[in-house]
């Protein structure tokens, strides 16, 4: 054996270690597509993209280190269509082992270069694209021809074993199945020591080419001798989902889900995909959940898109993490890390306090402003103070605008005003490292309640390129803050005692697709959640829907009230915002005949919803639209005129 091979070997059987936990069922990140992103770079699109690999590899690297950047953990070669069936269109069948060679070479240079870079370790899949014509009968090529076209790919791609070739194979948009037979084939003949992934691409009733179901075609995949199948490309998640789940139910090998971004639009003669990044890592949730190990995306998703879908997997891992390791710790698997117990609820801040007692509490929300000057706002929360409000809410730059920080104006309304705060506090820019300091800081600093919030998605706010965290979510983010109270960090390392916050969540009893915020809010009461502040409610039987849903994990509850300001102002909550409006209440607001007329009726509506709630919660939180606390004040007159209101 020469020295060169010698050199190779180690690296090929440390590869080929470490590509087996691509199969343990873990979650794996995939990347997006790259003929859309070369698309985006003005590469027409008569042009042959695989050649792109020898006459424009930097191109091609970029590509791949712009998915590395935003966490891809497998990433493609550039060889969709690197077979010489296709290849020939462009006379260019030739070259078919030295365009192969070359996208492998890029990709594990990108590799190289980002993934080691960043301390992350990331593999190179081979990638296998149909031949683009059909197969005998429906065809003229023979499945020997198809079996050896891919085995000419295939052997290309695996040259040199892992390490140097490609780390493992993937056959994807695959719509026949006598196509996937002759890959597999192909694949494991010619490179039996690379795992390999098919993925086919579906019609809308989720059947292949030949009418077979995804149920038959999962069968055949498994009996030929996949290592994991799928979906991908297709008309969008919705569809792989679907089939993802319908091949869960008949085989046991892991599931790769790598959906198209929608179906894409025509725009001034270009082809856009409309799906967003947020839509897509919903899906990603939902992929995990069916069963799904491999998540990517195919064409028109972007690093952006892959960028937002690893906030969501890292935020279903950090909840999964979680759960884990109680349920190691119960069945004493695991050495009970040291706990600091926290100070009774009634101990730890006066809404605690009020809480635990059953009182009733008020809350009103003070927005932090847009610049250094905070005087407006103490003096807001002085004023209601006087008048006997019990707590003043701040957000955490609502509708991701960028805010003085949430942090900073409840530190300076308890210094400055005695009143106490609680402070929102979302995922949304904090890795899971700053969500700890951040934490640390503000129990030292006194502020004894949190509000645990995912929080809104950059594209909603004013810097809509901004880049999102999501390291967690809020029922991670509120397992971080129980394990705070208990003296523990994210890694049940000991701090130094208990940071004694009082701990509550939201939910939302008006959201379209409320089994899953019930689904949700009862993980949050598991995490650890005290009580809960609700979105604004308009529609007071929403309202007593969701109390009656959650009546088998049961926290104290506090209402959101929000006394609107026009009948414009109910329609774009209604339309915009996506709050549930009654038509009945829009009416009241578009029968006043001046703006001060209309704001007086909104303050009317939101007293009726605080009567009507009382008996039904433990306290509202009133909104202070554009600012105006007096408008909050008269919503709680008749609680602050109570005896024992808190003046």
């Amino acid at each position: 054996m020469s020295a060169a091979l010698e050199s190779i070997q180690p690296v090929a059987a440390a590869v080929v270690k470490a590509t087996d936990t691509l199969f343990s069922g873990r979650a794996v990140l995939c990347d997006g597509a790259m003929g859309t992103m070369l698309y985006s770079r003005g590469v027409f699109i008569n042009r042959c993209y695989d050649e792109l690999n020898l006459s424009q590899p930097d191109l091609v690297r970029t590509v791949h280190a712009e998915y590395l950047q935003a966490g891809s953990e497998m990433i493609e070669t550039n060889t969709f269509g690197a077979n010489s069936v296709r290849l020939e269109r462009f006379g260019l069948q030739a070259k078919t082992r030295e365009i192969n060679a070359a996208g492998v070479r890029l990709a594990r240079e990108s590799v190289r270069q980002i993934a080691e870079k960043q301390s992350v370790t990331a593999f190179v899949a081979g990638a296998i694209g149909p031949l683009g014509v059909r197969l005998e009968p429906h065809g003229k090529l023979t499945r020997e021809e198809a079996r050896a076209a891919f085995t000419e790919q295939v052997r290309a791609l695996a040259e040199g074993g892992p390490g140097v070739g490609a780390d493992l194979l993937i056959a994807e948009t695959i719509a026949s199945l006598d196509e996937a037979e002759q890959v597999i084939r192909a694949a494991k003949a010619e490179a039996p020591e690379l795992p390999l992934i098919v993925l086919l691409t579906v019609d809308e009733a989720g059947a292949c080419l030949e009418g077979e179901t995804a149920e038959t075609a999962a069968e055949r995949m498994q009996a030929w001798g996949a290592d994991a199948i799928g979906c991908n490309c297709s008309s969008g998640p919705a569809i792989v989902l679907s089939v993802i789940e319908r091949m869960r139910k008949v085989v046991s090998l892991p599931l790769a889900a790598m959906p198209n971004a929608g179906m894409p639009r025509s725009v001034d003669g270009r082809s856009i995909y409309m799906t967003s990044p947020e839509y897509m890592a919903s899906f990603a949730r939902k992929f995990r959940k069916a069963g799904a190990s491999f998540v990517g995306g195919c064409c028109g998703t972007t690093p952006s898109h892959i960028r937002a879908m690893r906030g969501a997997m890292r935020a279903m891992e950090a909840q999964t993490e979680g759960v884990e390791a109680e349920d190691a710790a119960t069945a004493g698997s695991q050495t009970e890390p040291p706990k600091t117990e926290p100070p009774a609820l009634q101990d730890r801040s006066r809404i605690g306090a009020m809480i635990a007692a059953g009182e009733f509490c008020t809350l009103v929300e003070i927005v932090p402003p847009r610049g250094i000057d905070s005087s407006r706002e103490v003096e807001g929360a002085a004023y209601l103070h006087q008048l006997g409000v019990h707590a003043i809410n701040v957000p955490d730059s609502p509708r991701a605008s960028a805010r003085m920080s949430a942090q900073s104006l409840c530190v300076q309304i308890q210094q400055q005003v005695g009143i106490e705060t609680v402070l929102h506090y979302t995922c949304r820019d904090r890795n899971v490292l700053s969500i700890q300091s951040d934490l640390l800081g503000a129990a030292s600093m006194g502020l004894k309640n949190i509000l645990c919030l995912t929080g809104d998605p950059p594209k909603l706010g004013n810097y809509p390129d901004a880049t999102a965290v999501f390291d967690v979510d809020a029922i991670g983010l509120t397992r971080i803050v129980r394990d705070l109270n208990h003296g523990l960090d994210i890694g049940k390392n000991p701090i130094t005692g208990s940071t004694g916050f009082t701990l509550s969540v939201a939910a939302n009893p008006g959201v379209a697709d409320i089994d899953e915020e019930i689904r949700r809010f009862e993980h949050k009461v598991e995490a650890g959640a005290e009580f809960c502040i609700t979105q604004p409610v308009f529609d007071l039987r929403l309202l007593e829907q969701f109390l009656r849903r959650i009546e088998g994990f049961r926290i104290p509850v506090i209402a959101g009230i929000w006394p609107l300001t026009s009948a414009k102002n109910a329609e774009f909550m209604k339309r915009d915002l996506k709050v549930s409006m009654p038509d009945e209440i829009i009416e009241r607001m578009a029968r006043s005949a001046s703006p001060e007329a209309a704001r007086a009726e909104g303050v009317l509506i939101a007293q009726e919803m605080v009567a009507q709630v009382q008996g039904e919660v433990q306290g509202v939180q009133v909104s202070a639209p554009f600012g105006k606390y007096a408008a909050a004040a008269q919503v709680l007159d008749s609680l602050l005129a109570a005896p024992g209101a808190g003046r």
